[in-house]
């Protein structure tokens, strides 16, 4: 039917330009986020093709995902009575509506996901790689520029388009006597973006390494990869950093062997190379640029252990359902100095903003999806042991989506990026696959 298709194109719209946060325009003192129109479009797609099909139908996965959205939202509700001030109730309510409406495309999108062809999961995938793979060439490119001296790219690109003529990278600093820079792409913080790249990467180096000799899709996996590498390199991210050794050691059990293969080792090797050959020609600048990240008395990294010394206090006033959700920011003011700077962890804003209560909530949530990935795991081996073609793909997939979600949750550990869009396409492609791939 064509109202199926245009929401079919909805969805991979959304799911690339998901994280393209920089595409926003202000309107009436907020910001409206391409992300935001494009997401609007597939829910009212996909609500008039139900209607038109008669189809009330859902998946079990989906009636889960409802269940959890109920809860949560319970819990959101009850921690509204702890709210004092009017900035709090404004900062609940604006995030508020920014989890009905993730949660809302997480629940649609495994529903149309679920009854649609294996092909149509892999486009979805695709079209979530496509941009994030802009988003960390965009990243290169203005790495590059800035570096280079001459002045700064998003006022030349961006600025025609938002209206927007920030610089758009993160100076560092100066070292070595050169102003150093750490690029954010087309999303709104350098770690923001180390961190979601986690995503990606992890669930394609499994399955580049498991295609077959000669297989077209050796090439493109590669360079998509290398790309991928670059963008998180320029991010200097020790919370993606961290993301990724997590993210490597689960994948070094079941691919410890191709791990160390020449499949892996020779374009790995190449990036290196090239990466000490530009270490070498500026030295200075680099080697001083590598102690200042890798120092532990810094006052970026005081800042993360100074927010873990406050979560008590912060949590004893309101120890089961918190402060209010989205408020971290307007209680932790006196600290920071912003009434808009959210924390530095992603585990203190779930305690202080959602409770005991709220914790052990998302963490069962965070079990259901680990669950889902296991029978996903299941599922591929059932297939290779009938035979199937997609065995060779789905094994991989789903150690892919676990070392993601592993890595994603240990990077949040010092930053918060699982409240974010792309986190909810991570867990659109978790959910939705064993139902997709089931039906083989």
């Amino acid at each position: 039917m064509r109202s199926g298709r245009s929401a079919d194109l909805a969805l991979l719209v959304s799911v690339f330009t998901i994280t393209l946060v920089r595409l926003r325009w202000p309107v009436g003192g907020n910001d409206v986020y391409l992300s935001d129109l494009t997401v609007a479009a597939f829910l009212a797609l996909f609500l008039v093709h139900r209607l038109v099909a008669r189809d009330r139908s859902v998946p079990r996965a989906v009636v889960v995902l409802l269940a959890f959205l109920a809860l949560l939202s319970v819990v959101y509700l009850v921690g509204y009575f702890n709210l004092e001030t009017s900035a709090d109730r404004s900062q609940f309510t604006k995030g508020l509506a920014k989890f009905a409406l993730h949660f809302a495309f997480l629940a649609c999108a495994v529903a149309h996901l679920a009854r649609r062809s294996t092909r149509f999961y892999w486009q979805t995938l695709g079209a979530f790689v496509a941009g994030m793979a802009l988003n960390s060439a965009y990243a290169v490119l203005e790495f590059l520029y800035a570096m280079g001296g001459r002045g700064f790219l998003d006022p030349l690109i961006l600025g025609p388009i938002t209206g927007d003529t920030s610089e758009g990278v993160a100076r560092f600093g100066v070292v070595a006597g050169v102003d150093f820079y750490r690029a954010n792409g087309l999303m709104l913080d350098v770690n923001h973006l180390g961190v979601a790249l986690i995503v990606p990467i992890m669930i394609l180096l499994p399955i580049y390494l498991r295609l077959e000799r000669g297989h077209p899709m050796r090439l493109p996996l590669v360079l998509t990869l290398g790309v991928l590498a670059l963008g998180e390199i320029v991010t200097f991210s020790r919370s993606g950093a961290l993301g990724l050794v997590v993210g490597l050691v689960i994948l070094a059990v079941p691919y410890r062997r191709l791990m160390v293969s020449r499949r892996l080792l020779v374009p790995v090797g190449a990036l290196a190379g090239i990466l000490v050959l530009v270490s070498l020609q500026y030295s200075t600048i680099v080697s001083g640029f590598f102690r200042a990240r890798t120092s532990l008395s810094g006052r970026g990294t005081q800042t993360h252990f100074d927010l873990y010394e406050l979560l008590p206090p912060a949590i004893d006033a309101n120890p089961f359902f918190g402060r209010g959700l989205n408020t971290f920011s307007t209680y932790f003011e006196f600290l920071t100095g912003r009434d808009n700077w959210g924390p530095h962890s992603y585990y203190i804003a779930l305690l202080v903003e959602t409770g005991i209560v709220g914790t052990l909530l998302f963490l069962a949530f965070i079990v259901y999806v680990f669950r889902r990935l296991g029978g996903l795991r299941r599922l591929g081996r059932a297939l290779a042991a009938v035979g199937d073609v997609d065995a060779a793909r789905v094994q991989p997939l789903a150690w892919g989506l676990t070392a993601a979600l592993a890595g994603t949750l240990a990077a949040n550990v010092f930053y918060l990026t699982m409240q974010m869009y792309y986190f909810f396409v991570f867990l659109l492609l978790a959910v939705a696959a064993p139902v997709v791939f089931s039906r083989r």
